[in-house]
């Protein structure tokens, strides 16, 4: 496999980290993470899916107490973001022509971890809308043998007065050619370089807003801004078709902050209180990022995301 950039310089990934360009089925280029190389003694491997607008060198911290528990980890950047190919001549615009071509990135992913060499069992982490093409991956019979979801979007948070206007002008958008405009609300500047880290609606860590920042500053390449009027139209059409399916057959812990804002809250509660072998989290004061809220936090989640992973073997 061909060498990607991986900015070592940002990431704080474990020693080894290293990126690989994949060719998608549909000729799509995605930047591929080994982003921490499974320990000589490995309990398996993570498949780490982010949210729109991540990149892998994001999680470089997650993949550091993934490994110290045992844990390889292998995770991508969406097309469209990151260092993935970005199908707009505006890079600064989120799009993707149907949420279906996500499970067609996860294909390459599996690919790459099947080269690599990559230890079974397999799990998954998933985050925000990587939740939401997570979700449609383990109805897929993604292989994995336990899954750990944080803000996942499994809908979006708008009042509910606003929900089907919202959804009105993304399906207009999308099909009077105006597919390609940034969704209602939404700019090409992307939100972590613009809000303020008072009230703003990732983390309560500001060493840690500062960190993703400072990502941003060092490599602007990385940056996403809004979604495209079609990604909306896409997501409420997938988010629906969601909402229609019974709960995976697998053990599932769902992490959500208590002060959430950017995914639908009551959406994750119905969800996991139809899901068998699921246990929700609220965690009280926190936002969408829990991965990235205070140390005390992220500890927790990650120890019990290894005791649940631990379990399934």
């Amino acid at each position: 496999m061909e060498r990607a950039p991986f900015f070592h310089d940002i990431a704080d990934a474990p020693e080894g980290a290293s990126a690989f360009w994949v060719t998608a089925a549909d000729g799509v280029r995605l930047r591929v993470a080994l982003l921490a190389p499974p320990p000589a003694d490995a309990r398996g491997t993570v498949l780490l899916f982010t949210g729109r607008t991540e990149y892998v060198e994001k999680y470089g911290p997650a993949a550091t107490e993934l490994q110290a528990r045992g844990y390889g980890c292998l995770s991508l950047d969406w097309r469209g973001q990151g260092l993935s190919d970005r199908p707009l001549d505006d890079p600064a615009t989120g799009h993707v022509g149907r949420f279906s071509e996500y499970q067609i990135d996860i294909d390459g992913l599996m690919r790459t971890a099947e080269a690599l060499s990559l230890p079974a069992p397999f799990f998954l982490i998933a985050h925000s809308m990587g939740g939401g093409i997570g979700l449609r991956a383990l109805h897929g019979k993604l292989p994995v043998r336990a899954a750990a979801f944080t803000g996942p979007m499994w809908g979006i948070a708008l009042p509910a007065m606003l929900r089907p206007v919202a959804q009105i002008l993304a399906a207009l958008g999308h099909s009077t050619g105006f597919g390609h405009s940034f969704a209602p609300s939404t700019k090409p500047e992307t939100y972590v370089l613009e809000a303020p880290f008072e009230d703003n609606t990732l983390t309560t860590d500001r060493q840690m807003f500062d960190w993703m920042r400072g990502q941003l500053r060092a490599h602007p390449e990385l940056a996403l801004g809004g979604p495209s009027m079609t990604w909306l139209h896409e997501a409420f059409t997938e988010l629906r078709a969601l909402r229609e399916m019974p709960a995976p057959d697998l053990p599932c812990l769902t992490w959500v902050g208590g002060n959430e804002r950017i995914v639908d809250i009551p959406a994750i509660r119905r969800q996991m209180t139809a899901w068998p072998k699921g246990k929700l989290i609220e965690i009280p004061g926190a936002e969408h990022e829990v991965m990235m809220e205070p140390e005390a936090t992220r500890r927790a989640f990650f120890d019990a995301t290894a005791e649940l992973f631990g379990r399934a073997v």
